[in-house]
């Protein structure tokens, strides 16, 4: 699978709440598959960007199955974890605001407020329950993609606050987006 499957926003399957998966089927386990597949296709074809993780939904499935990069810092490491039905089931610690960028938003990045620290459960691609601790960026990945399997999208958590979109320069580097320019009247953001 390529790329070219990501589904992106005005996409009003991207503001729809996804299904929780009951069994871990071999069809769950070619989604995870082909999710791996997409996210390095995704990547391989950005000098400066990760694919740190992706959403069921954001392939146009409606499934409750996210894939997490196992390792952040080395992007020749292309190993993800499979999270089926992910929850949050406690937030802790202190709200922190950092970068975000999405796969659905091409183009836009903003600083969105997240817990510094979660508790999690879900199923493992074998249908095992697991419930771990996360924290820092980690953390901050996993509420987003749990985010995506309840139909938000990071930029609602910072739609009116105009300082808060960038873009990526040639360099890779972050640089402030014309709100009123790229967001306000970008009413495919917002459909």
């Amino acid at each position: 699978m390529k790329k070219e499957a990501i589904i992106t926003l005005p996409n009003p399957k991207l503001r729809q709440k996804s299904t929780k998966v009951s069994f871990v089927t071999p069809e769950i386990k070619q989604l995870v598959d082909d999710m791996v597949a997409v996210s390095i296709d995704w990547e391989n074809s950005r000098p400066h960007e990760l694919s740190a993780a992706l959403a069921a939904v954001q392939i146009d499935q409606p499934y409750k199955v996210t894939i997490i990069r196992d390792e952040f810092e080395d992007k020749d490491m292309r190993t993800f974890t499979a999270l089926i039905n992910p929850k949050i089931i406690k937030f802790e610690g202190k709200i922190e605001t950092d970068y975000e960028g999405c796969l659905s938003v091409p183009g836009v990045y903003g600083l969105v407020p997240r817990h510094s620290k979660i508790r999690v459960q879900a199923m493992d691609i074998d249908g095992n329950e697991v419930r771990f601790k996360a924290d820092g960026f980690l953390a901050r990945l996993i509420q987003h993609e749990v985010d995506h399997t309840n139909g938000i999208v990071f930029i609602d958590h910072i739609r009116d606050q105009k300082d808060a979109f960038f873009e990526l320069d040639e360099k890779g580097e972050l640089k402030p987006l014309d709100y009123e320019k790229n967001i306000a009247q970008n009413s495919i953001l917002w459909d």
